[in-house]
């Protein structure tokens, strides 16, 4: 008898672990897990997440089924997330829809940018003082105007200045998303009046391209924002141009180092208009197709699983090719800000280049004979590995490039 109750004590408690584990696995995957996913027609939503989630028609769902006999999903159905078929996590919507054919790139591409407003990048002494900082501005503010004129660049700003000389300014500068109106002082210093800043009107560079849409024309590439040098800030866009680039050498990268690939404007022609500069990349229009190539299915985020894929890219001006590599992490949270880390397995890439090198940002990721992301950054410590964005939701932001 009392082997039985000691036994019975064993199973139990044994079993009440495995709940509360269970139920803190799903507690976890209820805060991490977003609440919308695109799917196929066939509307099957399955995550390939380290424990296996699985889903069924939630509850409500029967009865929305009973009052809408189209059987239309394009707005959505309510699934409900199982653990292991057997524990719910949370409810979530489907959205069924056609799956997007785009072309991979892998081509590099000159960037040219012209901010909207000036980026305040300094903030300097003058005559003693500094105008800009006694009226409130820091660093990374964008200044929009001067007395009532938009600002587009250093020279603006420096022939309103000297037109007030020292009434004062009205000012209206960005912050936060938030404009803000000051008056600021100018000072005199050396012949002049100055304002006490250093401002950045524009950037220039080098990425890759991770798709083209044929019917549309949209492009999307780099992967990540173009960010201000000093300030950090994603640069506000007031026109941009994809550029002809010609690469004229590599730096390979080497721990704690990265590399770079090196390259120059071929000339004056303008390939296609930038026009969202934000987190997922830049998107805008091409006037053609970068190449001839197919196109390919968009691999939705939770059927982006580990294992080995193929990485795009152009590191000597030639044509992109195909590079061996493996998707070590995945992470499907909202907000999350790294989406996936990337190890390269190229010999030959990492012969050539280190690993992964900057201007090789927004190179496609394709597994299972689709595109499922692009490569965003290298690690400083090991540049054969790096991050990825999904593809996904640089299509999403694409959308809005329209």
């Amino acid at each position: 008898m009392e082997i039985t109750k000691y036994f019975f004590r064993r199973t139990a408690a044994a079993a009440g672990a495995l709940t509360l584990t269970l139920l803190g696995v799903a507690g976890f995957y209820d805060r991490t897990l977003p609440d919308s996913y695109s799917v196929a027609h066939d509307g099957k939503l399955e995550l390939n997440t380290f424990f296996s989630i699985s889903s069924r028609p939630a509850k409500r769902s029967y009865m929305t089924a009973l009052t809408d006999l189209s059987g239309d999903t394009s707005h959505g159905r309510e699934s409900t997330l199982m653990l292991f078929g057997a524990v719910p996590v949370k409810d979530v919507t489907a959205v069924c829809s056609e799956r997007p054919k785009l072309v991979p790139c892998g081509e590099t591409f000159g960037i040219k940018l012209l901010t909207d407003g000036v980026i305040v990048v300094e903030l300097t002494d003058v005559g003693g003082r500094c105008p800009a900082r006694e009226c409130g501005i820091r660093k990374g503010d964008i200044i929009i105007s001067v007395n009532g004129r938009n600002i587009r660049s250093n020279r603006d700003i420096s022939e309103e200045v000297r037109k007030c000389r020292d009434s004062g300014c009205e000012v209206v500068y960005r912050r936060d998303g938030k404009d803000k109106n000051v008056m600021l002082e100018p000072a005199y210093f050396e012949g002049g009046y100055k304002a006490g800043m250093w401002v950045r009107d524009s950037s220039a560079g080098i990425g890759t391209l991770t798709f083209f849409d044929k019917d549309s024309g949209v492009f999307g590439g780099l992967g990540h924002a173009v960010c201000d040098s000093d300030t950090g800030n994603i640069l506000p866009l007031s026109e941009g141009a994809v550029g002809d680039i010609e690469i004229t050498g590599l730096i390979p990268s080497e721990e704690g180092s990265p590399g770079q690939l090196l390259g120059e404007f071929s000339g004056e022609e303008v390939l296609g208009e930038i026009t969202l500069n934000c987190e997922a990349g830049l998107f805008g229009k091409l006037e053609n197709s970068p190449d001839e190539k197919e196109e390919v299915e968009l691999g939705y985020k939770q059927e982006v699983h580990r294992g080995s894929v193929q990485i795009y890219s152009s590191v000597d001006g030639k044509a992109p090719e195909p590079y061996s590599a493996r998707i070590e992490h995945i992470d499907l949270s909202d907000g999350v800000e790294h989406d996936l880390v990337v190890h390269i397995t190229d010999e030959r890439l990492i012969g050539e280049t280190g690993g992964i090198v900057q201007g090789m940002s927004g190179s496609p990721i394709m597994q299972d004979g689709r595109l499922v992301g692009a490569v965003t950054h290298v690690f400083i410590d090991d540049p054969t590995r790096g991050y990825g964005i999904f593809a996904e939701d640089m299509v999403s932001c694409a959308e809005k490039s329209r």
